[in-house]
């Protein structure tokens, strides 16, 4: 074994999970050999040493070992790197930035205003407070890897099998798996205990399929090992799971990269300001200095230019609070909160799992509110990959409609034959239960006996308990539904099949397997019965089978309308025929198709034809139809996203026709949308590449009329729906195969020069994407977890949207770390989603409480909070700017330095605090009940840069009365206390700046608890607290330098003139606020009424609604969305859609088990399962031939 050798050379496959290394470049050959490609994989088995010499260049000397070992790390840090790579990713901040710059300065005693450390504390609060987060997140991960690397496992070392670990694992050990175990590595099946070395594996975890597929070792390690074993190949980071998981990137919130933006720009401001103001010192110092000559000795060692200099340090750090860092803490307290808000909710509980809803990252939470396209996994996401029989149409006949006696038994039926089943069937009709008692329909008979014959279904006995093991889980079905109705699959070997009918054991020989495959859309089975009867069963998709028919009578025309109706239902759907052969036609056919079974060239075409052949004149049964179970909620969940103006594109390995079924199903496709598939895409990216090379003219371009996501009802009226596949994706993306199609135009544009600097790539990149954005709905088919990231980034990219993708398997980790907001789905198929996510759901259905209720309220919360704590802090620290045109513009503060230091700590923060953690527009019943108003966060209504300039001029006038309201009456008069002083001054414009600000919050805060009558009473009380103790005489007799304001409030605001001039400020402050809103209040209602009267619509007008969203309710009410039926979109006869058939496995099943490749020798049953039977993907794409294993699906039998 240890000389058995395995390698792989050639150049790298793209869209292989299992990347080739490069050739060792210090030992050039290998033991004298000749010297390998470029790109190589050489494995030899159970030689540690040998894999151990190899090495490969990581950067610029430096090396590293070529075969990676098998432990993963998917975190970020380790107990070295967690410190500067978390400092290096959170000085990413400009905010971080600028904070460091500020304490510098402070640093320099001749332009410093406070001591360096008080503002060093904040900002190591805040980096701890940070960096604590990320460790606690971080610290998840290395749990996880810690579990998944610890698995057991049996490596071969010496002559026998050792527990270890999955970490132990190196390239080349041999493994021994048992049933049920997890596939720990990329592996090469060497052989199993299975006859011909077959084992069956689940992909479950990957891709949540739970039908099994095939492996089976190659003929010559099957011949030579007596064990049961297989190979690791790829390991750890080189294994395909791994490839295909991408890095784990940090993502920023749209607000966050806006804040990183407005923190530049009030810089810029700020230092603009302060030079300003520096310059102004400069000539003031001068004038003073000329005009008061005798004041020169105060002035002989400094000139108006350094005074200037100095100066504006002195603003810069004066000014330096307008960004404080206290609205970056309180930042993070809200997110945290929040986040428990989701953790907490039990609408989002699901008590069958016992799984509640996760926030895994609590900085994205107001992301979720801006979401414009969700980009969903199918199986395991929106279904549950569970395959139920509903309805059935026998000889003009349908079964399963819904008439009440469905799950009832007929009395005295005795109905035994069910007993050994294992699972209960949720259809059973009791008029088809009697009928096939009564055995007196021949047609129901065959019907019943094709479902229990014609399938490649392995039955294993489990005490009293038949264990069904299908290819699909629709074939499962089928057998489990004919089980229920009398027809039990008991056992079947390489050439019998053996079935139970109504009680009475029968055995047929089966003659020939015609094997299902994409293009021939079903499968027969040729049998002898007991009687020596030769008959073909055969199941398969309607369009195959009708055309097929001998005859079309009344039942046949009747089994087209049941068609349709299942069709409408969006069921999975089967028709169902069977036809006598005669001896010699058989004898003939057998002995060609003996021929054909022998060739070595064109065999799988010889076969076709014979199949074809043998596949006429067939006799109609029935029809069968399938349903896919949808998750509770799935079709009510995307019409309230799509009512939300949010986009779902659904992204799946399936084929198409089972992705469109479940589109109609889930209300993503309706009736009344154009379905663009690939003949149409290819035509209008066509017109759309002419019209941008100035080729033809502009109506050529795309959708006659450049589609446009931001205006879709300008350029097309019509609904439309996009369905692609991955292979055409890949040639539109990266070929231009589709347009190379058209060889006369593709000569004609190799010709001419493609106008502007976008190249062609580019350009077809942009072309589809706007294309498929100006669709309702798109369905991506057969892509790979590459792709998924690939559409992902290319709507990022080219349309700057918010994306959510969501995913419960492994091929989604990928597409879950591209997309700005991840969401796992908590399910049977493991926690390699949830692991990768930002959220984590049980069910698909909660993704309309956590966007349309949690994400909006967070959007809401953040907006306003970011809106008022800047309102503020300009309104009531810009007054430092008005006070240095009165000061002689020093960097004299106005404000006492308490204040300077406990506003935005404790005088305002609680109630803007209180704003961030419970502010509601709505309810969440009417966030629910009005998904329309979800619109606002998609169009940045309530935070954007005509938002903030508003809020800034509004602290700026707010600012201005404060001050020059307080300096009019201090001018003018002084009060009866004779207050006149600067520390009086300065207490009368912060109290009234102060109490502008807090009228303002209440104003405008909508949802008013006993928190947010709390936090605005605390504010003043505060205010009074710190106001007496720093201001008391004791205080400023212990350290007058530090409390130099003795008793200014209290001499200041005991004084009747002072409290009026804080009155006058504060309703002059609050004036223009009362009256915006209330011309709101009243605009709103006359809009209201006009739209009841003009349209005749009921107002409801709900007093918890905002004016501004009611227009956005009645204009719903105006044009409702048109009630989505589950029907067909063409009618059936045109052949042109059409219900999924009921097919989901590989090809290849048939030939296992007419070969015997499957079954045990001399069995009619298998009693104890293969030893390897691990779950995985299909084969490397570089490996066509090889039995490959991929690594984390667990086995089955």
């Amino acid at each position: 074994m240890g000389s058995w050798d395995w390698a792989k050379a050639g150049p790298k496959d793209p869209g292989s999970g299992a990347s080739m290394a490069e050739q060792d470049p210090a030992s050039g050959s290998l033991h004298g050999k000749k010297q390998l490609p470029a790109f190589t994989w050489e494995v030899r088995a159970n030689d540690r040493n040998y894999h151990v010499q190899f090495r490969k260049k990581l950067a610029f000397c430096l090396t590293k070992k070529k075969y990676a070992g098998n432990a993963i790390r998917t975190a970020k840090y380790n107990i070295f790197t967690f410190l500067p790579l978390n400092l290096y990713e959170q000085f990413h901040r400009t905010a971080n930035v600028y904070f460091v710059f500020v304490i510098l300065l402070q640093t320099f005693p001749e332009i410093s205003t406070v001591p360096w450390y008080t503002l060093l504390f904040p900002l190591s609060c805040l980096l701890t407070i940070r960096g604590l987060r990320d460790l606690i997140d971080d610290i998840g991960r290395h749990q996880s890897d810690r579990n998944i690397n610890s698995r057991p496992c049996e490596i071969l070392s010496g002559k026998s099998f050792r527990r270890q670990k999955w970490r132990d694992i190196c390239v080349g050990d041999i493994v021994r798996l048992r049933k049920e175990d997890f596939v720990p590595a990329d592996m090469l099946l060497l052989c199993s205990s299975e006859p011909s070395s077959l084992c069956y594996v689940e992909t479950a975890e990957i891709d949540g399929e739970t039908n099994l597929k095939f492996r089976q070792a190659l003929l010559a390690t099957h011949q030579e090992l007596v064990s049961e074993e297989s190979m690791a190949a790829f390991d750890g980071f080189d294994s395909k799971i791994m490839k295909n998981c991408g890095k784990i990137k940090r993502k920023k919130t749209k607000l966050e990269r806006m804040m990183d933006r407005l923190v530049i720009i009030i810089f810029l401001v700020l230092l603009v300001t302060s030079l300003c103001l520096a310059v102004a010192s400069g000539f003031w110092a001068r004038m003073f200095q000329e005009k008061h000559s005798y004041l020169s000795a105060l002035y002989k060692h400094t000139t108006p230019a350094q005074q200037a200099f100095f100066n504006f340090w002195g603003f810069t750090i004066l000014l330096s609070i307008i960004i404080p860092m206290s609205m970056y803490i309180t930042f993070e307290f809200i997110y945290l909160v929040n986040s428990f808000f989701i953790n907490w909710d039990l609408e989002m509980y699901y008590a069958v799992k016992d799984i509640p809803a996760k926030a895994r990252s609590t900085s994205l939470n107001d992301q979720l509110g801006q979401i414009e396209y969700i980009f969903s996994d199918k199986t395991g996401t929106l279904t549950q990959n569970v395959m139920s029989f509903k309805k059935c149409c026998i000889n003009g006949t349908i079964y399963g409609a819904g008439r009440g006696r469905e799950n009832k038994k007929p009395s005295g039926s005795a109905l035994t034959w069910s007993h050994r089943g294992e699972k209960k069937l949720d259809f059973c009709d009791a008029t088809l239960l009697e009928a096939a008692w009564r055995d007196s329909d021949p047609v129901l008979r065959e019907f019943l006996r094709l479902l229990a014959l014609c399938h490649t279904v392995m039955v294993e006995e489990k005490g009293d308990q038949l264990v069904y093991q299908a290819a699909s889980p629709d074939e499962e079905a089928l057998v489990l539904a004919a089980r229920n109705l009398g027809y039990v699959f008991l056992a079947r070997t390489q050439d019998t099949i053996t079935i139970s009918e109504l009680g009475v054991k029968r055995t047929y020989k089966v003659l020939a397997m015609l094997d299902f495959n994409s293009d021939r859309k079903r499968m027969s089975v040729l049998v002898r019965d007991p009687q020596g009867t030769i008959r073909l069963y055969t199941k398969g998709a309607d369009t195959v089978i009708l055309e097929r028919l001998q005859r079309r009578g009344p039942n046949e025309t009747f089994t087209e309308m049941a068609l349709d109706r299942f069709a409408e239902e969006t069921l999975r759907t089967l028709c169902l025929a069977s036809k006598e052969v005669s001896e010699v036609e058989y004898s003939v056919w057998s002995r060609r198709h003996q021929e054909a079974s022998v060739l070595l060239q064109d065999r799988v075409r010889e076969l076709d034809k014979l199949y074809e052949e043998m596949e006429q004149n067939l006799q109609l049964l029935g029809a069968t139809a399938i349903e896919d179970k949808l998750q509770d909620g799935v079709p009510e969940t995307i019409q309230l996203l799509k009512l939300g103006n949010i986009k779902v594109w659904v992204l799946t390995g399936d084929k198409q026709e089972t992705a469109m079924n479940i589109g109609y199903a889930c209300k993503l496709l309706t009736d009344d949308m154009e379905i663009l598939e690939e003949k149409e895409i290819s035509e209008i990216l066509k017109a759309y590449w002419v019209s941008n090379n100035n080729l033809s003219s502009s109506e050529e371009a795309l959708c006659s009329g450049h589609l446009s996501q931001q205006c879709p009802e300008a350029s097309c009226h019509k609904k439309r729906a996009l369905i692609i596949s991955g292979d055409f994706l890949d040639k539109i993306l990266h070929t231009g195969e589709v347009l190379k199609e058209k060889g006369r135009l593709w000569r004609w544009l190799a010709c001419c020069k493609a106008t502007g600097s976008q190249d062609r790539d580019s350009l077809v990149e942009k072309a589809f994407v706007d294309l498929a954005t100006s669709c309702q709905a798109v369905i991506c088919c057969r892509v790979t977890p590459k792709q998924k990231a690939l559409i992902v980034q290319l709507v990022k990219k080219h349309k700057k949207a918010i994306t959510l993708a969501i995913g419960d398997g492994a091929n989604d980790v990928n597409m879950i770390k591209t997309a700005d907001i991840g969401v796992g789905i908590s399910g049977l198929e493991g926690m390699q989603a949830v692991q990768c996510s930002d959220y984590a759901l049980a069910q698909f259905s909660y993704l309309q409480r956590l966007l349309l209720v949690h994400g909006r309220w967070a959007y809401l919360r953040i907006c306003k909070f970011l809106r008022y704590f800047f309102y503020k802090t300009f309104a009531g620290l810009l007054a430092q700017v008005w006070f240095a045109f009165h000061s002689g513009f020093t960097a004299q503060p106005l404000y006492e330095g308490w204040f300077l230091a406990l506003y935005n700590i404790f005088y305002t923060a609680y109630p803007v605090l209180s704003v961030g953690l419970l502010e509601q527009d709505v309810s969440a019943k009417k966030s629910l009940e009005f998904p329309e108003l979800y619109v606002i966060g998609q169009q940045d209504e309530l935070f954007n840069y005509r938002v903030f300039g508003v809020t800034v001029l509004h602290g700026v006038s707010t600012s201005l009365a404060s001050f020059y309201i307080a300096l009019w009456a201090f001018e003018d008069h002084i009060g009866s206390k004779a207050v006149g002083d600067y520390e009086s001054f300065a207490v009368t414009v912060a109290t009234s700046s102060l109490l502008s600000v807090l009228v303002e919050i209440i104003l405008d805060t909508k949802f008013w608890t006993a928190l947010s009558f709390l936090m605005v009473t605390a504010s003043l009380l505060l205010f009074c607290l710190f106001s007496f103790l720093t201001q008391s005489i004791d205080a400023f007799r212990i350290a007058p330098a530090i409390f130099c304001f003795p008793d200014a409030s209290l001499n200041a605001l005991t004084d009747p003139y002072v409290l009026l001039v804080v009155l006058l400020s504060l309703v002059v402050n609050t004036i223009p606020s009362l009256t915006i809103h209330l011309y709101r209040t009243i605009v709103g209602k006359a809009t209201t009424q006009q739209h009841v009267s003009v349209e005749g619509v009921p107002a409801h007008h709900s007093p918890d609604l905002p004016i501004s969203l009611q227009k956005i309710r009645l204009k719903a009410k105006q044009q409702p969305e048109p009630s989505v039926e589950l029907r067909a979109h063409v009618p059936r006869g045109s052949f042109h859609r059409h219900s999924s058939y009921a097919f989901s496995h590989q090809e290849g099943y048939a030939g296992l088990i007419t070969r015997g490749d499957s079954l045990r020798a001399g069995a009619t049953r298998s009693t104890t399962p293969g030893l390897l039977q691990p779950e995985t993907t299909p084969a490397l794409s570089s490996l066509p031939l090889t039995p490959a294993l991929s690594s984390l699906p667990n086995a089955s039998a």
